[in-house]
């Protein structure tokens, strides 16, 4: 009797719904309707919809297939007995029109990060900043008053100003001081017009002698030319001669100098002429030797002394018949 009234008490089983299991079993795991929609990328309002069980807000019943299968997997439920009770629901709302609703999966790998869009944003608004300047200034272009043109057009050459410019005169010869300074060992002579002797002797490197002021029409007497420099106050003539002979009676006074300096010089013999006779050479050596008897000679004087009482004869070309 009791068990007859316990099975007529008995309120039969309601069957389960799809919806209903996946929302006790997300609910037991403590996760909300925006957790499964982060898991799964199903649009939230769609998982709503599946847990009511309404599939009409879904585009199709593929779709709600779809759908529960992928919110069965996030939650551990078996997805092939959820998309059978799915498939069930579906078919008891018979067949419907399907509405189209383009759904696209967002894959993180193709979206382009945060910092690249910056980036990009970045450069288009610089091409169009300089876009603006090229077209509304004329920044980049060349222009009748460019700064750089001024300079040349102020420094430029007038010809008249120059001409006007006084140019530096030589050194006076009036008061100019001639100085003799030997960069080796050289024995020279000098003397004036009345063949006084002014200087005599062997000049060690880096001696000086400065030719007398006063001196009437000054001359040398040397045998190394090229051994020997000449300035007239300070600034440096030409050398006297190559040192390949000796020269004498070579004008070293002030006026001749400053002609060397100023690129023409006085006309003066560089060399002993043929006329000079033996005996008067002999005479000069005996009268130069009479003078530093009291010294004898070295070797150095002695070269110097032959080099330029008998320099070696002038080779003359020969014309070819």
């Amino acid at each position: 009797m009791d068990e007859v009234e316990t099975g007529q008490n008995a309120t039969p089983a309601v069957p389960e719904r799809a919806g209903d299991i996946l929302r006790n079993s997300r609910e037991a795991q403590g996760l909300s309707v925006a957790d499964i929609a982060a898991r799964t990328r199903v649009p939230l309002r769609h998982l709503e919809a599946i847990e009511a069980s309404d599939y009409t807000a879904l585009p199709s019943s593929t779709y709600a297939v779809g759908f529960s299968r992928a919110y069965a997997r996030a939650v551990g439920v078996d997805e092939v007995r959820v998309a059978q009770l799915v498939r069930e629901d579906v078919a008891k709302l018979g067949r419907r029109t399907p509405e189209y609703e383009p759904y696209e999966m967002t894959d993180p790998s193709r979206v382009p990060s945060r910092g690249i869009a910056i980036v990009a944003l970045g450069i288009a608004i610089a091409v169009l900043v300089l876009v603006g300047l090229w077209y509304g200034t004329d920044m980049f272009r060349g222009s009748g008053n460019s700064p750089t043109e001024t300079p040349v057009a102020q420094t430029a050459p007038n010809p008249a100003a120059q001409t006007a410019q006084p140019v530096p005169a030589p050194a006076t010869p009036a008061n100019g001081q001639v100085t003799l300074t030997a960069s080796d060992e050289v024995w020279m002579r000098v003397y004036d017009a009345d063949n006084k002797t002014l200087y005599l002797g062997t000049m060690k490197p880096g001696e000086k002698f400065d030719v007398p002021k006063d001196a009437k029409d000054p001359m040398i007497n040397i045998g190394r030319a090229d051994k020997l420099a000449v300035t007239l106050n300070g600034a440096a003539a030409p050398a006297l001669g190559t040192g390949e002979r000796a020269i004498k009676d070579v004008r070293i006074g002030a006026p001749a100098i400053a002609a060397r300096l100023a690129g023409t010089p006085e006309p003066q013999p560089a060399t002993p002429t043929a006329s000079t006779t033996p005996s008067a050479a002999g005479e000069r050596s005996r009268a130069s030797g009479s003078r530093t008897s009291r010294r004898p000679l070295t070797e150095t004087q002695r070269a110097n002394l032959d080099a330029a009482a008998n320099p070696p004869p002038v080779a003359t070309a020969t014309p070819t018949p």
